[in-house]
């Protein structure tokens, strides 16, 4: 049966092997491969604000809508859950002035200049929908779209060992429980991933990081071995509760050091498209245009009630890459859950039990099939590493994001992802085409 001719694909039932875009699972896999993403979305999600002095519950709210938006703009055609973007935390607290980790009392400043990239993203979405996506292509071609992805990847690697390791402020060198289970999720996400049977193999963050889950609260709560997990929170919160909302103040200082933060976001949403696309043996770039728009403007819904910025998440990515399932209905089901999770603190309390090396463990499994995917990306493009122009490139990107180098230009703060990403495309267009050198037959 064919969709040709219709906004929306005609998902065709299927039960194994790859499912691609337009296919779809029973419903309750399908419930619970949406329950997955958003376990895999979560830490990050939760995280971001959480550093800029955001409320949390008003982000998973919006990451739950933000998707829903972003699925009507491309017509359900292309897999994509959409969290907080990282690239917002350093111009937010740069605008703001405030400190990481803290509440931030200027919320309503950054709120604005949130607003403004993402009205500047989407007029980006509206120009490729017009003239066509070639120039961003040309601008940013697969030996450049490969690098940054990689370079995201590594630098939320610091992210990832931190939080498996149990570091903290009062705890700069960590402890020995929070590796070794965090080297127990990484363990049982794999073993899941390549030994389960059946249907429970497409569940190997879900499965591995409830097992860790359930080993931590054995050793922390039964037999005193760590920090033990509260519950008290969960019995605390209410079942239902209206997140805290705040109104936007528009500032041209703040606007000037945030809007520029769309650079970022445009390479980082090419490079999703093109690494789905070489997943699922698909040519996605029609769509482009269509996912900068609804990126837009989930950014500015967000930024309208007190969310942060919105991008295409790549933790969801590596998701995708492990299970083989891309079915579009599996993020419509994610987006609702994280909808009800934005809207009851209870269950946002419980999700936020769930142990810091558990969380750390299932992001050194994801955070590294990002950086992996780059390789598919330059092998699907047949990327020449022999010409030293895409080698210096991508090698210089790629310690700059793992290195998370920050460069202050004009009062406006990058960190590594938008010096890999900035310093990588300048480099390449000012080295050129180079001659390559004589190689043996």
């Amino acid at each position: 049966m064919s969709d040709t001719g219709s906004y929306f694909p005609r998902w065709h039932l299927k039960t194994e092997g790859r499912i691609l875009p337009d296919e779809r699972l029973p419903a309750g896999q399908t419930m619970v491969l949406g329950l997955q993403h958003v376990v895999a979305m979560f830490g990050s999600t939760v995280l971001a604000p959480i550093l800029m002095g955001f409320d949390p519950n008003v982000s998973i709210l919006f990451s739950g809508i933000s998707t829903l938006i972003f699925f009507i703009a491309v017509g359900g055609r292309v897999p994509s859950y959409l969290g907080s973007s990282f690239a917002f935390i350093g111009p937010v607290l740069a605008a703001t002035g405030a400190a990481v980790g803290f509440p931030n009392p200027n919320i309503a400043l950054a709120l604005g200049g949130i607003i403004a990239a993402g009205a500047l993203y989407a007029l980006i979405g509206f120009i490729v929908t017009l003239i066509g996506h070639r120039w961003i292509e040309r601008l940013m071609p697969p030996v450049l779209t490969g690098a940054i992805v990689a370079a995201i990847g590594l630098v939320l690697a610091p992210i990832a060992i931190a939080s498996a390791s149990g570091t903290s402020g009062t705890n700069p060198d960590g402890d020995q429980l929070s590796r070794w289970i965090a080297i127990l999720t990484v363990a049982a996400v794999g073993t899941v991933a390549v030994y389960a049977p059946g249907t429970t193999r497409r569940l190997p963050i879900l499965i591995g990081g409830a097992l860790s889950y359930l080993a931590y609260l054995t050793l922390a709560n039964g037999f005193g071995l760590g920090t033990p997990i509260d519950f008290s929170g969960v019995a605390a919160a209410s079942w239902f509760g209206i997140p805290h909302f705040t109104a936007p103040v528009f500032s041209a200082s703040a606007i000037t050091l945030i809007a520029p933060v769309v650079v970022i976001l445009v390479a980082e949403n090419l490079g999703h498209i093109k690494a789905i696309g070489a997943m699922t043996g698909r040519n996605l770039d029609p769509y482009l245009g269509r996912a900068f728009i609804g990126d837009g403007i989930a950014t500015m819904f967000s930024g309208a009630f007190g969310g942060t910025g919105m991008t295409t998440y790549a933790e969801n990515m590596g998701v995708m890459a492990v299970t083989r399932i891309f079915s579009t209905l599996v993020f419509i089901v994610a987006a609702a859950i994280a909808i009800l999770l934005g809207f009851s603190p209870k269950f946002g309390a419980l999700i936020q039990t769930i142990p810091g090396p558990v969380l750390g463990g299932l992001s050194i499994v994801v955070f590294g099939l990002i950086a992996a995917t780059a390789g598919r990306i330059w092998v699907e493009n047949k990327v020449d590493f022999a010409e030293p122009r895409n080698l210096i490139t991508v090698g210089v990107a790629l310690v700059l994001g793992a290195g998370n180098f920050k460069l202050d230009v004009g009062g406006f703060t990058l960190d590594g992802i938008g010096t890999a990403t900035i310093g990588a495309i300048i480099l390449y267009h000012l080295l050129g085409r180079t001659r390559l050198s004589s190689r043996p037959e």
